[in-house]
């Protein structure tokens, strides 16, 4: 197939998508079952870690989330060591934003034992991490042992899998291929994007065949009523959610610096337990990733009060976790915080008499706000709300509070959870300056003489700066043209001037020039038409005053920020 070498979209890739899809989903369902059972040995039920964690009494919690902790410490040193050793970047989001040949296997698999004691024992993280990462490392084995052979990327089929375990975590394929898709690639291309919507849809195909059928948040039951009011309370929303967005950015960094004064790693995962523990004694709702209590606050269990202390505690336990290095995801855990969130703002705004026909309704608009705060990705949770959900209705305010969310987030100068978003949004805005900014940016001064100096100090001129042109200018400073080295050269070896003739016999009066008003795509779109390493640079038409010269180095490395 000669276009597989070429694009990234062909047949191939399609092909390969749906057996990727299938053993991603099974990998996550392997995940699954692994903690069930851990947590079927240590509590003696299946049950969430909010509720089997009551077969112990309440001062014991800080222990067992401590102990979880230390496990987890051990294999993520474990791990950490062979990274370091082997300088290897384990991460799945990283290895397919490099293009990279593989995912590790030995530091994958020992982050994920790292991560099944951490959520086990009740660490305040998600699920969704680890479950991605296997399914991406699934992806690179298949790339390597089955698929070696074909016109792909490994890191390409990585993405497929990546997508297909968040599919099979959420039940939401296009969620997940945008997620990969914006994180990832840090772009929306069609052609790198069907084969993940493929290896996501056949994720859902998997789940449903197995019996996982309905909407992982099931709230098709109520419904968002366009009314002024409610809409109002969505622009609340979602700039409320930038702000808790911003704040749990913050406090997770504030927490890893503190962490990262523990060197060693099981003690700082058995310390950051044993906190989440001792918060766990006010309420076990913040252990875990959180999906059981967000079902709980969408059929309206929680009061105002608990609720307002729920937001609090599980950002800290939250940013605990991810401080101390628990290894898992945040997606859960955000989505939590964004449907308390918007519960607790409905709920105020009623008591206020505000006209809210519904208050349960803006835990989904909170979710998605959070969420796409958090990520920096909000068109990855605009639709993963609305296809968790199953509810049509939320698609318009969702959009509205992911956008004010993530935009309120980016104005005030947050990075976000994922680290390759910072690379992402550093090569947008190096395109942006590149695209805006103007010629007087880059002027260096460049040698210029008088029509009547000699062409004998234009050669030694040259020889000094090493310059092909040497730039004339008259009394006032205004432009006439250059003169050649290399003609000049080769009149005075045929004799038809000497070195003591003036440079105005030789000055080339239509040199190309350019202005410093012009911008900086002019300028690279002049030096594209021409074979010159250097323009000259005038102030304007009128007065056509010489300021100096514009490099065509200086444009590649301004260029080679966003490239």
């Amino acid at each position: 197939m000669t276009t597989g070498s070429k694009h990234a979209l062909n047949w191939t890739s399609i092909l390969v998508a749906i057996p990727v899809g299938l053993v991603a989903t099974l990998v996550t369902l392997g995940f699954r079952q692994a903690i069930e059972l851990i947590n079927s040995v240590v509590f003696g039920t299946r049950q969430d870690v909010t509720q089997a964690i009551g077969v112990y009494p309440w001062y014991l919690w800080p222990l067992v989330v401590g102990i979880g902790g230390v496990i987890a410490g051990f294999f993520l040193r474990y791990a950490t060591a062979i990274e370091q050793k082997e300088t290897v970047r384990t991460d799945y989001l990283e290895v397919i934003n490099a293009r990279l040949d593989a995912v590790p296997t030995k530091t994958s698999l020992f982050r994920a034992l790292s991560s099944i004691a951490s959520i086990s024992s009740g660490a305040s993280i998600g699920k969704e991490g680890p479950m991605v990462q296997l399914s991406a490392l699934s992806g690179s084995l298949m790339g390597r042992l089955c698929f070696a052979k074909l016109a792909l990327r490994n890191s390409d089929i990585v993405a497929m899998a990546a997508a297909a375990g968040l599919s099979s975590v959420y039940h939401a394929p296009l969620a997940s291929a945008i997620f990969v898709a914006e994180i990832a690639f840090g772009i929306s291309a069609l052609q790198r994007l069907i084969p993940l919507i493929i290896s996501s849809g056949v994720a859902v195909l998997t789940m449903w065949t197995l019996g996982y059928r309905s909407a992982i948040y099931p709230f098709s039951h109520a419904q968002f009523d366009l009314t002024v009011g409610n809409m109002l309370l969505t622009v609340i929303v979602g700039l409320a959610a930038g702000l808790v967005g911003w704040a749990m950015i913050w406090l997770i960094n504030q927490s890893k610096q503190r962490f990262g004064r523990i060197k060693n790693l099981p003690f700082r995962l058995g310390l950051g337990g044993v906190l989440v523990g001792v918060m766990a004694i006010a309420s076990t709702n913040i252990l875990g990733n959180g999906y059981e209590v967000i079902v709980e606050i969408m059929a309206g269990s929680f009061v105002l009060k608990g609720l307002i202390i729920l937001l609090a505690l599980k950002m800290i336990a939250t940013a605990v976790s991810v401080g101390s290095n628990a290894v898992g995801g945040l997606f859960t855990p955000s989505l939590l915080i964004g449907a308390v969130l918007g519960v607790v703002i409905a709920t105020l705004a009623s008591l206020a008499g505000w006209p809210v026909s519904n208050t349960v309704v803006f835990a989904a608009v909170g979710m998605g706000a959070v969420l796409a705060s958090v990520s920096q990705a909000p068109l990855m949770a605009m639709l993963m709300v609305l296809e968790m959900t199953l509810n049509s209705s939320l698609l318009f305010p969702t959009m509205i509070a992911c956008v004010l969310a993530s935009m309120t987030v980016y104005r005030l100068q947050s990075s976000s959870t994922y680290p390759v978003i910072k690379n992402h949004f550093s090569r947008s805005d190096a395109k942006f300056d590149f695209d805006n900014g103007i010629i007087s940016q880059f002027i260096v001064s460049g040698a210029a003489l008088k029509p009547e100096d000699t062409v004998g100090k234009a050669l030694a001129v040259s020889t000094l700066k090493r310059e092909r042109f040497v730039y004339v200018i008259g009394d006032v400073g205004q432009f006439l043209g250059a003169v050649s080295i290399h003609d000049i050269s080769r009149k005075v070896l045929d004799k038809e001037i000497t070195l003591d003739s003036p440079v105005s016999c030789v000055v080339d009066e239509a040199f190309p020039f350019i202005y410093e008003n012009q911008t900086i795509t002019e300028g690279w779109e002049a030096f594209a038409r021409i074979t010159l390493e250097r323009l000259p640079v005038l102030n304007n038409p009128v007065e056509r005053k010489y300021l100096g010269a514009l490099t065509k180095t200086s444009l590649i490395q301004k260029a080679k920020d966003f490239l």
